[in-house]
C-alpha cells in the first residue's frame, strides 16, 4: 500500500490509496494481486496507470509477479442533510446552469449527457427548463411518457433516459406558472420518475437564479454544477452571478465551460473570436473554479440540435464532437475527485 501511494491518478492528481481506488490486495509467495477501481468511465489514462502500478510494485523486494485487474465504478455523491433525501438509484446529480439565456446551456447539457453515456456511464437527462423545454427536440424524442404504476417511465434515446415538461405540454402553448407550481413539478420529475440505476443525472436548469434552481438545490443533494457562458462580457457578468448563487447555497461548482468560444473559417481555416476571447478562463481563475474547456461555434453543432441528432453521436473521434467528449471527461473527473475526497476503506488480505 505504501508503494501504491507513489502512484498518482493522472486525471485526478492524487494517489490511488487516498482515492480509495485500490481493492482486494492479496500477497501470496512472490505474487501480488489487486484490483484498481477506475472512477471515470473509459478512463483515458488507463494504460499509463497500469504501467505505473506495475513499476512501483515491481520495485518491492521479493515481488516477481503483479496480477492486476481493473473495474469501473463511478463513485456516488456525498449524502447531504437529512431534508435532502437522495434520489433512489442515482449516484450523482449534475446541474447545468447559466446566468443568462442564449449561451447554449441546453446544447451543452444534451451533448454532455450523450457523451457520458457513450463513454459507458448510465445517464439520465432531466429538462428542468420548464418555460422553454428544448431537450425533446435536441434529443430527437417526442412521444408521451408511459405510466408505470404511480411512477413515470422516462423516454430513452442515445442511451440516455430523458424526462421533460416538453413531453407533457407539447407544441407552442406557453407555461404560465408561479413558484409553488414549479416546485411541485421539479419534485415530480425528481421523485416520481423511474430513473433506475444511474451514474449521472444531468439536470438542464433554466437560465438565471430563480425558483427552479432553488427548488432543485433545496430538495436533493446535487453533486455539483456546470456553469455555461460565452466569452462576451455580458454573458460573463451573469455567469459570475450563477457561480455566486451556488456558493451561497453551499453547492459545489464543478467548473465553468466557455461555449461558442471561437469559430474556424471553413474557407481559410483561420480562427475568429466572434464573442471575444479568454473571458471564461479569466473568470474561472478569478473565482477559483475549474475551467472545463472551450466549445467552438460550429454550424454542425447547431444542425445536430435542430434535428435531434446531438453532435457527440458522431463519436469521440469526430472533430466537431471532440470538445464535448473532453468536457465529459473533465466533468466525470471532477465529480470523482469530489466524491473520493473521503476517508478510504482498507480492503487488504495477506495470504500465507
Amino acid at each position: 500500500m505504501e508503494a501504491l501511494r507513489k502512484v498518482r491518478d493522472p486525471e485526478l492528481h492524487k494517489d490511488l490509496v487516498s482515492l480509495n481506488m485500490v481493492r482486494n490486495v492479496a500477497v501470496k509467495d512472490s505474487a501480488v494481486s489487486l484490483t484498481v477501481v477506475l472512477p471515470i468511465p473509459s478512463h483515458p489514462k488507463r494504460d499509463e496507470l497500469e504501467k505505473a502500478v506495475r513499476e512501483e510494485l515491481g520495485k518491492l523486494p521479493g515481488v516477481n509477479e503483479v496480477k492486476l485487474s481493473f473495474q469501473t465504478e463511478v463513485p456516488a455523491g456525498r449524502r447531504g442533510p437529512a431534508e435532502k433525501a437522495p434520489v433512489t438509484g442515482v449516484k450523482n446529480i449534475i446541474a447545468v446552469a447559466s446566468g443568462k439565456g442564449g449561451v447554449g446551456k441546453t446544447t451543452v447539457a444534451v451533448n454532455l449527457a450523450v457523451a457520458l453515456a457513450s463513454l459507458g456511464a448510465r445517464v439520465g437527462l432531466m429538462d428542468a427548463d420548464v418555460y422553454g423545454p428544448n431537450v425533446p427536440l435536441m434529443m430527437g424524442v417526442n412521444e408521451m411518457p408511459r405510466a408505470k404504476g404511480e411512477r413515470i417511465e422516462p423516454l430513452n434515446n442515445y442511451g440516455v433516459r430523458v424526462m421533460s415538461m416538453g413531453f407533457l405540454n407539447p407544441g407552442d402553448r406557453p407555461l404560465i406558472w408561479r413558484g409553488p407550481m414549479l416546485h411541485s413539478v421539479i419534485q415530480q420529475f425528481i421523485r416520481n420518475v423511474e430513473w433506475g440505476e444511474l451514474d449521472y443525472l444531468v439536470v438542464d436548469l433554466p437560465p438565471g437564479t430563480g425558483d427552479v434552481q432553488l427548488s432543485l438545490i433545496q430538495t436533493v443533494p446535487i453533486t455539483g454544477a456546470v456553469v455555461v457562458t460565452t466569452p462576451s462580457d455580458v454573458s460573463l457578468e451573469d455567469a459570475r452571478k450563477a457561480i455566486e448563487m451556488f456558493r451561497q447555497v453551499k453547492a459545489d461548482v464543478l467548473g465553468l465551460v466557455e461555449n461558442m468560444s471561437y469559430f474556424i473559417c471553413p474557407h481559410c481555416g483561420g480562427r475568429v473570436d466572434v464573442f471575444s476571447h479568454g473571458g471564461g478562463e479569466r473568470t474561472a481563475r478569478a473565482y477559483g473554479v475549474p475551467f472545463l474547456g472551450h466549445i467552438p461555434l460550429d454550424p454542425d453543432i447547431r444542425v445536430g440540435g435542430d434535428t435531434g441528432v446531438p453532435i457527440v453521436s458522431k463519436g469521440a473521434e469526430s472533430e466537431q464532437a471532440r470538445a464535448f467528449y473532453e468536457l465529459a471527461r473533465a466533468v466525470a473527473a471532477r465529480v470523482s475527485a469530489l466524491n473520493l475526497a473521503q476517508p478510504p476503506e482498507q480492503l487488504i488480505r495477506i495470504s500465507e
